[in-house]
């Protein structure tokens, strides 16, 4: 069921508990679709155990007005948990196009009883998450939604990419298997009919999007944890796993310590205060980027691979600041 449908059957459900009754054309009308489609979507309030009653004297639908919702009894506990994470993620900076998260925390606020909403409003001003910066995507809503919409439908869509692999604009009609958001930006991860592989696409380099009447089928077998396997965050690199072995000094062994990094990593602590970090990766460009991170206060041991990955950056810096080779 997609977002559209689910919006619609909620409308669906306010009218007919208005209380004045509508006949099938006024139902459609409002909601903007079909009699058929009407007549489809009072079915599907049916099976989901919503009484709707039939007036045959008045050609009038309607919900009894002793139906309601069931109540969702929150503790203090439970209550604080979702304003102050919806409320936190919700802000545009945040987590990009979860303001609706925002809205329903206020409206779960509001219908709260007064004194649990007092201690509520206490709690959440002394609580404040902090994620990373994340890409403007401001522009990107629509595609964010229609990409929703594909996934939900389960129809391809046609899009022209902002590419850093090609260097090019591309285009390409893309099997929108997954959404995820990483670090600092929604990605799409589907089948590209140009590369004839799942690929990742980042929300924030696609210049436009077409949604298609094609149909796609999940590829058997396809799950989010068998594409990324064990990448450091989100690109699989190509070839089997490599064990990787990290020395940090004493200076920032207990800050890497602190931090789950990957589901893979163990920790080795020895007698000098160092951190010996271990862990099984999927490709070895993300993992880079993070050693560089930590400067002379990390060194890799192994894979050699990534040791002279690491030392050719180290060696560009150097020529970058000294003006010549180290």
């Amino acid at each position: 069921m997609n977002v559209r449908r689910i919006t619609r059957l909620l409308k669906l459900l306010q009218l007919l508990q208005s209380g004045s009754g509508h006949n099938a054309d006024g139902l459609a009308k409002a909601c903007g679709v079909s009699r058929r489609t009407a007549f489809r979507d009072i079915e599907a309030l049916r099976a989901a155990g919503v009484p709707v009653a039939f007036d045959d004297a008045y050609d009038r639908y309607s919900i009894p007005g002793s139906y309601f919702l069931p109540p969702i009894n929150f503790t203090p506990a439970e209550a604080l948990s979702l304003v102050a994470l919806a409320s936190e993620l919700g802000r545009s900076d945040r987590l990009p196009f979860y303001e609706p998260a925002r809205a329903a925390a206020r409206k779960l606020e509001g219908a709260l009883p007064l004194s649990l909403r007092r201690e509520l409003r206490q709690m959440a001003q002394a609580i404040r998450i902090q994620p990373m910066p994340v890409s403007p995507l401001a522009a990107k809503e629509a595609i964010y939604q229609q990409l929703v919409d594909a996934r939900a439908s389960h129809t391809m869509v046609r899009i022209q990419y902002d590419s850093l692999t090609e260097w090019e604009r591309i285009t390409t009609k893309l099997r929108p298997y997954h959404l995820l958001f990483c670090r600092h930006s929604w990605y799409v991860i589907g089948r590209s009919s140009l590369h004839r592989e799942v690929r990742t696409f980042n929300l924030s380099r696609i210049a436009s999007l077409e949604p298609l009447k094609e149909k796609f089928v999940m590829a058997r077998g396809f799950s989010i944890e068998r594409y990324l396997r064990n990448a450091w965050q989100l690109i699989p690199g190509d070839g089997p796993d490599q064990e990787v072995v990290v020395r940090f000094k004493p200076l920032v062994a207990q800050n890497v310590g602190e931090v789950i990094w990957h589901k893979t990593q163990q920790l080795e602590f020895q007698p000098d205060g160092s951190l010996l970090f271990k862990v099984r990766v999927s490709g070895l460009n993300e993992i880079m980027w993070w050693i560089l991170g930590y400067g002379d206060q990390a060194e890799v041991l192994q894979p050699p691979e990534l040791r002279e990955m690491v030392a050719a950056r180290a060696r560009n810096l150097a020529v970058l600041y000294n003006g010549s080779e180290p």
